[in-house]
């Protein structure tokens, strides 16, 4: 309301328009996903041979070694 007349600028306004998911937003939340600090749940995968480990919380996969292989693990 720039003037205090109550009407309020003519952009920004209406459904869409707040901070919400915004456009194409997967709603995943904070930590979500596959990236680095993806949180506790998920798995560890290795890239060499596709062996599967549950990821454990406070350490990366990338510093996980395959079982099967020996490659670095990433997360999956």
């Amino acid at each position: 309301m720039p003037r205090g007349d109550g009407m309020g600028p003519p952009w920004g306004s209406g459904p869409g328009t707040g901070r919400g998911l915004g456009r194409g937003a997967k709603g995943v939340g904070r930590m979500g996903g596959t990236r680095p600090g993806a949180g506790p749940s998920g798995q560890c995968v290795c890239p060499n041979c596709g062996e599967k480990l549950p990821h454990r919380a406070g350490i990366p996969c990338y510093n996980m070694d395959c079982p099967k292989c020996g490659t670095k693990m990433i997360r999956g």
